[in-house]
């Protein structure tokens, strides 16, 4: 009998150590979620997106990770131990990913990055490892051709008459894929055009309206009327180059400067109507949610990433397409974020 007792108690000790240690069998799907920062304004609407979509389906739990890489180290280290069986991470840093995968390696964990792509090296060391996200470059080709058309529709943004656009650039976070593309192209689609550019300035503002702000007006003190185009990597800056603007009397009369960004996000459209903003480019917020949570679904429940969906791969990743955004086509961004 006191043997007997002896083996039920170990065995119930046994079977409580590995309900402590994360593992659960109660028929729910449950997602593990990480944002880079949750005051970021394109990555606030990403997240509804896949809240939206899982809000009746699945559990999911969120994290902000505040722009700390060790912070979401950490948060993915509980998400595991609590026994999420899937990851959908928004890297704060794309060259982490390497950590990511190897802590979702060790719990046999499947994982999707998105809108922060991983090198492709890091995505081909594991099986179950994904991307939703974007073409960087294509984000800055479509700005590069709303600047093109723009200015060539409007020889008197030509302040100095010299046949030169004189430009400033407000710069995301430096060796972010997506800044750097968006940099080079949106640039480099403007003369290939055939137009002739001059950069007054060029500098990073991290994607953060206040500081776009502060740029720009140190930008305003020094070059005055010189500068012809303000070119943006995401409309947060945008909306602060804005604000820099009507502080210093632009949009009333004929004092004009024209402004592109990236993003579509709500915000921008209204700059657009009102026109102080030409045109942005949508970044598709609702539809880069839906794939990351409709792939992160599917593999938590170890069914094929693309099942039952109308994604497609390109190697490991699902491109979600950008497109151009000016007054004459605002109804396709604001649809957008229809709810």
């Amino acid at each position: 009998m006191k043997k007997t007792l002896v083996l039920v108690l170990v065995l119930a000790m046994t079977i409580s150590l590995f309900a402590g240690c994360g593992a659960k069998d109660d028929g729910i799907t449950d997602i593990g979620v990480t944002i880079y920062k949750y005051d970021d304004n394109f990555m606030s609407f990403v997240r509804r997106a896949i809240e939206k979509n899982g809000s009746d389906t699945v559990k999911m739990t969120f994290n902000d990770s505040q722009n700390d890489q060790a912070k979401q180290n950490e948060q993915v280290d509980v998400m595991i131990e609590k026994g999420v069986d899937s990851l959908a991470i928004n890297l704060v840093d794309p060259q982490a990913a390497t950590t990511i995968i190897e802590k979702a390696k060790k719990a046999e964990l499947p994982v999707v990055f998105f809108n922060k792509e991983p090198s492709a090296a890091d995505l081909d060391s594991y099986d179950k490892a994904w991307y939703v996200g974007t073409k960087s470059a294509e984000a800055g080709v479509i700005q590069g051709e709303l600047i093109r058309d723009s200015w060539n529709a409007h020889p008197e943004w030509d302040k100095n008459g010299d046949g030169i656009m004189q430009y400033v650039l407000l710069k995301g976070e430096p060796g972010h894929p997506d800044a750097e593309a968006r940099t080079e192209w949106a640039v480099q689609t403007v003369v290939d055009a055939g137009i002739q550019v001059e950069e007054l300035e060029i500098q990073t503002a991290m994607w953060d309206t206040a500081k776009a702000k502060d740029l720009m007006d140190t930008w305003l003190s020094k070059y005055d009327d010189s500068i012809e185009y303000v070119i943006t990597n995401n409309d947060g800056m945008a909306l602060g180059v804005v604000a820099s603007l009507q502080s210093a009397g632009y949009f009333t009369g004929d004092k004009f400067m024209p402004v592109v960004g990236v993003d579509a996000i709500p915000d921008a459209l209204s700059k657009i109507k009102e026109g102080t903003m030409v045109g942005t480019v949508l970044n598709d917020a609702a539809n880069q949610g839906l794939a990351t949570f409709e792939l992160a679904k599917n593999v938590a429940e170890g069914k094929d990433p693309l099942e039952g969906t109308s994604w497609t791969f390109d190697g490991k990743a699902v491109r979600v397409a950008y497109v151009a955004i000016n007054l004459e086509n605002i109804a396709v961004a604001e649809a957008a974020y229809a709810e």
